[in-house]
């Protein structure tokens, strides 16, 4: 994986910008920490932080071919994994190569379909590709957004980056927020609206888009989307046809010329994976690295709940050993995660959302000492319906996101409490409810709908929806943050776009046969899993349980509340965050309560260390 960013400009020669625009990247670094690079023309400039995962010689960004008087540009983040599919093509069709990576590839792709060239590839990119000829810029984002692209446009002047960070390095961004990023900021669900940068007049590159822009035009065009039809295959069928895309797409997702290894919580979508991956090694005779993440006493303090009804290092464990695997597990303490807890403020250049990114980091940055390429199971509970709002009947009939009704509840005095921590001018700025309101009807709006579809069937259909393309790229932003913040690369085999594709047809009756949830693709790992593994009920992402690290977050809001200068003060109820802190306030207690002072501390830090203006 790599940092990119670009400056483009109609007026302004930017031949000689080379320093601001290695500034931006080099705002970067982690994200590409073997090698830089730099492209200079007159209306356009390029710059690029490598993490070499193929070719390491002949990969080297910004890459430039050169046709007749005109120059092809690219500076590219992410894995074409069809990208020798596609070569072979291409040399059929005249092109020759340089070099074996799969940045020439997508180069000469867009040399031969233009435009086009997003619909040959299957991958995880965001990309920014100047056509000399033409005098264009083409942005673009792959399917399911698991690489992030942001972007802002400031007079004769449009820049693009992969994270915000770069663009704020340029004097015509400022970290400001008006009306509509402050109540991004302070609404209480933890997913972000599609396209929206937060940052004012800052957007992000919805995914399945390209943005194409010339001297007099700039178009925003969604080359992907959901597309519903009946699904016609059966039962068996089904599932022997998720199982042979998900063999090919982690064989696909398996090449790579540096080492490789996996994430395993010991549920069902990380087993799975690792499961397909480990007899892919074996046949090459070497043996999986597996990590996973635990806490110091987690059994004396774990107690179960809705999201996580078990604990992941016995069923870790299990997997490990009937797989044959080499299990790394990272067991983090709280003085860790205190120590770390602002690193994803600064993966996001924006508040975070606390302890399961930190822990998430940590992992990462262990990784990092024997690996580069990690495979991880994200999307398949959106996918294939995993999470509890999927099977609750109160989701199904609350005009919410589904999962601020299993957060906050569904009856709106309950919600209202969960606001009761913000000033009332902030509340009745950004106006929250009616905020969250908007935006869950501007994504229904979007659903495609089915002709003739049931009531009951329409409604899962748009749950799934609102998972896929509201709730997921929320986890895809946190793992690219953590994971790229130590330098590592994750690809997500569940976000194969032609997985997603066939899935999102298949009836709820289908999906979950055997009266369990993800039954299908149960049925579909029934020969590499254990019973008991393939049995086991969806368990979230772990978090610390120790009284400790509640306490320690609890203080740090303390101190905040101190301190006269802290410049969340003033959007903040202090006697109500006081009353939460001191214990007073019983509705705001366990995973709410550390949510909640952890988001404080972050705003805090994000206001004070951003210089951010509020409009």
């Amino acid at each position: 994986m790599c940092g990119i960013a670009g400056w483009i400009d109609w007026v302004e020669d930017l031949t000689h910008q080379s320093s601001l625009v290695e500034h931006m990247a080099e705002t970067l670094n982690h994200r590409g920490p073997d090698v830089k690079g730099c492209w200079l023309s007159r209306r356009a400039a390029f710059s690029h932080r490598r993490l070499i995962v193929i070719d390491p010689q002949g990969g080297i960004q910004p890459m430039v071919y050169t046709a007749g008087d005109h120059a092809y540009a690219i500076t590219y983040n992410g894995e074409i994994y069809n990208f020798r599919e596609l070569r072979s093509e291409l040399e059929v069709r005249g092109h020759t190569f340089r070099t074996h990576s799969d940045t020439e590839v997508l180069l000469h792709t867009y040399m031969e379909w233009g435009e086009e060239c997003v619909r040959h590839l299957n991958g995880i990119f965001a990309f920014g590709l100047w056509d000399g000829k033409k005098q264009q810029l083409l942005l673009a984002r792959d399917h399911l957004g698991v690489k992030p692209l942001f972007y802002a446009q400031r007079g004769s002047a449009l820049l693009f980056a992969s994270e915000l960070k770069a663009l704020l390095a340029h004097p015509l961004v400022k970290a400001e927020i008006d009306q509509e990023g402050l109540a991004e900021i302070f609404k209480v669900s933890p997913t972000n609206t599609p396209g929206c940068g937060v940052y004012r007049d800052v957007y992000e590159l919805r995914p399945g888009c390209m943005l194409i822009c010339t001297y007099n035009v700039t178009r925003l065009v969604q080359y992907w989307t959901l597309r519903s039809a009946p699904h016609t295959d059966d039962l068996p069928t089904t599932v022997e046809h998720i199982r042979t895309l998900l063999e090919d797409t982690i064989r696909h997702q398996m090449i790579a010329d540096v080492p490789l290894v996996t994430l395993l919580s010991g549920g069902l979508d990380s087993s799975g994976v690792t499961a397909l991956a480990a007899r892919e090694r074996k046949q090459d005779g070497k043996t999986l690295q597996t990590y996973s993440i635990d806490f110091v006493d987690s059994a004396h303090h774990f107690h179960g709940n809705a999201l996580r009804p078990d604990r992941d290092a016995p069923w870790v464990r299990r997997v490990s050993e009937y797989l044959g695997t080499t299990l790394h597990t990272l067991t983090l303490d709280t003085p860790e995660l205190i120590e770390n807890l602002l690193v994803p403020l600064y993966a996001h250049d924006l508040p975070a959302m606390g302890q399961i990114e930190t822990s998430l980091y940590l992992l990462f940055k262990a990784m990092k000492k024997e690996a580069t390429v990690a495979l991880s199971g994200e999307s398949a509970d959106e996918l294939f319906g995993g999470y509890p709002w999927f099977h609750h009947e109160e989701v199904l009939t609350a005009e919410a996101f589904p999962w601020d009704v299993m957060i906050t509840g569904e009856e709106g005095e309950s919600r209202e409490n969960h606001y009761a921590w913000l000033s009332k001018e902030v509340r009745a700025k950004i106006q929250p409810e009616a905020y969250r309101a908007r935006r869950y009807q501007e994504a229904i709006a979007e659903v495609p709908r089915l002709a003739g579809e049931d009531a009951r069937s329409a409604r899962m259909r748009e749950i799934f929806y609102l998972n896929l393309t509201r709730f997921l790229p929320m986890l895809l932003d946190r793992k690219d943050r953590m994971s790229m913040a130590a330098g590592i690369e994750v690809r997500v085999p569940f976000c194969d776009y032609r997985l997603v594709e066939y899935v999102w047809n298949i009836p709820w009756e289908m999906k979950t046969v055997g009266n369990i949830e993800k039954g299908i693709l149960r049925e579909a790992f029934a020969d590499v899993l254990p019973d008991d593994v393939r049995n086991r009920r969806k368990s979230a992402y772990p978090s610390s349980q120790n009284p400790s690290y509640l306490q320690a977050v609890r203080n740090l809001t303390v101190d905040i509340l101190n301190d006269p200068n802290a410049p969340i003060l003033p959007l903040i109820n202090r006697s109500t965050v006081r009353a939460i802190a001191e214990g007073e306030v019983p509705i705001h207690v366990g995973d709410w309560a550390g949510y909640l002072f952890e988001r404080i501390i972050q705003i805090n830090s994000w206001l004070k260390e951003y210089h951010v203006t509020i409009h």
